[in-house]
């Protein structure tokens, strides 16, 4: 193994079956809940891309955001020099971003239920694409409906999740996010600080070197 390098190519035995991880009140982590379907996930990742393709954005300030994004569904977030919000239309093109696919949105419905999170249908699905070195900082999602909770899946290389509490000041935790893997929190930790510590220079079977992070929301 080259130094520095970080091969993770399966899963632990046993992750697929682990049970769900209470990270705070209303937070939960399923470790492997969806690994046997990220085949199709990456897969419905492409279809979307394929008609928004993945960008960097930039901050209101003007920086160059490390990680690739693109967006389905009828709003997605979007960042420039106007500010952080959602629209209907890419920004790029001026069309409407690609419709959800259905395999995404019954998943993240799934992921939620199992997190006591009945009848959530999400309208706007997130696609970050991480490549070595990118990282995402701590950061609270205050942009969008706060009575429905945020469904996170993590597919390809490995990463650590950066886990904190509502207020800044809160400790942070740092767990290992795997392919497959889902995060979803609502209610009372709704508005808990997170992001993502620069990912490992790593290779994966499914993705190469990247990490993929689909996030699910209601915005209206």
């Amino acid at each position: 193994m080259t130094q520095g390098m970080l091969f993770n190519t399966e899963e632990p035995p046993g992750r697929r079956d682990a049970p769900a991880q209470a990270l705070a009140p209303g937070a939960w982590l399923f470790p492997g809940l969806v690994h046997a379907r990220a085949p199709a996930l990456l897969s419905a990742i492409g279809e979307v891309v394929r008609r928004a393709p993945l960008r960097h954005m930039t901050t209101p300030g003007g920086g160059r955001m490390s990680v690739g994004m693109s967006g389905c569904g009828a709003r997605v977030w979007v960042s420039d020099a106007a500010g952080y919000r959602y629209e209907t239309h890419d920004p790029r093109t001026g069309r409407p971003w690609p419709p959800m696919p259905a395999l995404l949105r019954d998943i993240a419905g799934e992921c939620a239920q199992k997190a006591g999170y009945d009848g959530f249908v999400p309208d706007s699905g997130l696609i970050n694409r991480y490549g070595p070195g990118d990282r995402m900082g701590l950061h609270q999602d205050r942009d969008e409906r706060r009575d429905a909770p945020i469904v996170s899946i993590s597919l390809g290389v490995s990463a650590v999740f950066l886990w904190g509490g509502v207020t800044r000041s809160d400790p942070v935790r740092r767990i290992v996010m795997r392919n497959g893997d889902v995060v979803v929190w609502g209610g009372p930790s709704r508005l808990a600080w997170h992001g993502i510590a620069p990912v490992p220079q790593a290779q994966h079977p499914l993705c190469g070197d990247v990490r993929y992070n689909l996030t699910f929301r209601r915005t209206a």
